[in-house]
């Protein structure tokens, strides 16, 4: 699908409440939290258990989770590499309006291309944080909650990452939490810490 704007006579609306004034509102600031990684790697579980311990600190989150945004938003996208990147663009877009509202969005999906992260941050400037959920193969295919790995060795489904489609890895990822040796509990507060390093998060008293 073209990044083109196919419609015309439209003009941008500024809203008269602005982020700073959200974020100021809700006591922290907004960011975008991109989880990428494999299936089965923990992104969701991560991402949910980080809202959860933002939640219980005040803080105003939403997760974008990919299974539940192709049952509505992206219902009519695939999983050619097509698809995947107009996926991928529409999140970015998405995340945008969230982190403009003030809220910590944080998304779990593969997004599996370099190239179409990079459009994501793009998007999202320095509101984007990059979290590579890293794990094993052998690790995921162990976990495989879903049973997808299966169905894919068997060719029963195609362009699957890890197996018959690649996953590239995030070079410059803000955090790296591999889920193979650390514990859900250490990971997520891995990544609050960064929150408050960073300033988007006051330190827990």
């Amino acid at each position: 699908m073209s990044d083109s704007v196919k419609a015309t006579n439209i003009v941008w609306h500024h809203s008269q409440v602005t982020r700073a004034e959200q974020e100021k509102q809700h006591g922290h600031k907004s960011a975008v939290l991109w989880f990428t990684g494999l299936s089965g790697a923990g992104k969701s579980t991560l991402a949910n258990a980080v809202a959860g311990a933002l939640y219980e600190r005040g803080a105003h989150t939403y997760v974008l989770d990919g299974d539940n945004i192709r049952h509505g938003l992206n219902k009519d996208l695939g999983f050619t590499q097509e698809d995947r990147v107009e996926n991928i663009r529409r999140i970015g877009e998405v995340a945008k309006l969230f982190t403009d509202a003030g809220v910590l969005t944080l998304t779990a999906f593969i997004s599996p291309y370099r190239e179409d992260r990079d459009k994501a941050r793009e998007i999202n400037g320095d509101s984007f944080i990059e979290v590579y959920v890293k794990c094993d193969l052998d690790v995921c295919e162990e976990r495989d909650p879903k049973g997808l790995y299966k169905k894919a060795r068997a060719g029963e489904i195609p362009n699957f990452t890890g197996i018959s489609a690649p996953y590239e890895e995030p070079e410059n990822a803000e955090l790296v939490i591999n889920t193979s040796h650390e514990s859900l509990e250490d990971s997520a507060a891995r990544v609050l810490a960064y929150l408050e390093e960073r300033g988007i998060l006051q330190p827990a008293s």
